[in-house]
């Protein structure tokens, strides 16, 4: 049996996110105090926010503008 060939090509970089620091730019959904997804708009942020609400009531949703450095909170 043959082995299959490995390719030598270079990865792509991959964007690593660490769920202790804030992005730098762009919106994201903080559930119980803690960073999870990241979003180009504040809309889609906060329409993944409310449907996450939806399905899970007791979570505290917020969601974090990273160019005014500002949480706000779903209700």
């Amino acid at each position: 049996m043959k082995k299959p060939l490995l390719s030598i090509d270079e990865p792509e970089p991959k964007k690593a996110t660490r769920a202790d620091r804030p992005p730098t730019e762009g919106f994201a959904t903080i559930v119980d105090g803690h960073f999870k997804s990241e979003f180009d708009t504040a809309d889609a942020a906060e329409a993944a926010g409310r449907k996450l609400k939806s399905a899970y009531p007791y979570l505290q949703i917020e969601i974090y503008d990273s160019a005014m450095k500002v949480r706000t909170l779903l209700s």
